[in-house]
Parts: C-alpha cells; structure tokens; sequence
C-alpha cells in the first residue's frame, strides 16, 4: 500500500511539473527561441529564414534546475515564400534528403543558459518524433509531458 502511495506521489509531483506556456507573439522570449535555433536552420536550408510556429512551450521554476523550451516549427522564407530543398546547402553538402524528409519541419529542444536560450537539440525535416527518446525526458519532461509520461 506504501508503493502505490509512493507512486502516486511522484505523478502528482510530476503533473506538477507539466506546467508550461506558449511565449506571446513579440515577446523578447519568443524572439530568442527563434533566434537560437536560426543559425542551424540557416546552416541546413540557407540564409534567410523565418519560422511558422506549430508549437511553442516554455517550462521554468517550479522546481526544475534550469528553464526548458520545445518549439515545432516550419521554416520558410521571409513573407511565406517555400524553401526549396533541393537548393539549399545542406542538400549540396549532402547532409538532407527531401525524399525521406518531413519537408521543412524543425522540432528543437532548449535551455536557457544564463539569459541567453540555447538550442540544445534540433532536428529539421524528421519523420519520427525523436524527442520522444527516454534520455530526453529527464531535462524536458516539462514541455512534453504527453510524451515522457507515456
């Protein structure tokens, strides 16, 4: 009876955890996520990008050891325009394949470090949900509770 008392605990304290929020349009927040992940967006698809937001989720405080980020993205060029793979230079380097990719899709997992977000992991184009990996859940269970508590 103790251990399921005990392992209630611990999903209560863990919801607990689950609790994150969408940084508003035009926050400074918001902007430095976007600005974090640029750079390996511009690396892989070529300069300029911007981002379509599918998903956006901010977890700090509330007991964790530092603050935690999960963006879903769709880079694009500046006013909608598509990015076609083919041209980019992580096509000419061999590094993407549009025929096995999820177009320009970009999930990315951060931390802020001091005042500045940093993105930690980060994928473009993936057909499966990586984040999704056990060793992920321990830093970001946070932002993907759907996920980690499956």
């Amino acid at each position: 009876m103790r251990i399921i008392g005990f392992i209630l605990a611990l999903l209560a304290g863990s919801a607990a955890l689950a609790d994150y929020v969408e940084p508003a349009r035009g926050t400074a927040t918001r902007k430095a996520l976007m600005d974090a992940v640029r750079p390996h967006a511009e690396w892989v698809l070529g300069r300029p990008v911007e981002f379509v937001v599918q998903d956006l989720r901010l977890a700090e405080g509330q007991g964790l050891p530092f603050p935690v980020a999960f963006a879903s993205l769709r880079a694009q060029r500046p006013g909608g325009g598509a990015i076609d793979i083919r041209q980019t230079p992580g096509f000419a380097r061999g590094e993407i394949y549009p025929e096995v990719m999820d177009g320009t899709t970009l999930q990315a997992l951060y931390r802020k470090v001091g005042d500045t977000w940093v993105a930690v992991h980060w994928a473009i184009g993936a057909t499966d949900v990586w984040y999704a990996d056990p060793v992920f859940c321990i830093d970001y269970f946070a932002v993907l509770p759907e996920i980690c508590a499956g």
